[in-house]
């Protein structure tokens, strides 16, 4: 499960910084929103989604979680733990709920630049959070 999570995320990050570079081009550009920017931003969602199921499936199983569970107060003590058993989760979670606000909203907008700037928005604040969380010292 945690190869899974970990090669899934190369694959999720990746999308992620590539649709939202795309939609913020397009909303500076000011281009018509077309199937392929809601296609690549269902893509987007339905990816992020399945790492949160692949990562939650890992968390239950993890050493993180079972410390947590017995003592946590030494897991709030050494912050390379508290990461991996509080932060990273908590943060990921916020990122793909956002990831899912913001499909959600960009579909009620009737505007072209209305639904690149939400997507913009909200894929873009998900994405600062999913990078300022990821346990960098685990995937190199």
């Amino acid at each position: 499960m945690k190869t899974i999570h970990s090669y899934w995320a190369y694959i999720v990050l990746g999308i992620l910084l590539y649709t939202v570079v795309n939609v913020v081009i397009g909303l500076i550009q000011k281009r018509e929103f077309t199937h392929k920017e809601f296609r690549l931003g269902l893509f987007t969602l339905i990816t992020s989604h399945i790492q949160l199921l692949i990562g939650l499936g890992w968390y239950f199983m993890s050493p993180w979680y079972k410390a947590l569970k017995s003592n946590t107060g030494e897991v709030m003590k050494e912050s390379a733990t508290r990461l991996l058993a509080i932060e990273h989760p908590i943060t990921m979670i916020t990122a793909i709920i956002l990831i899912t606000v913001g499909w959600s909203k960009h579909k009620k907008k009737t505007k072209s630049e209305d639904k690149f700037k939400t997507l913009a928005i909200f894929y873009g604040i998900a994405l600062v959070l999913i990078l300022s969380r990821i346990p960098w010292n685990n995937w190199f």
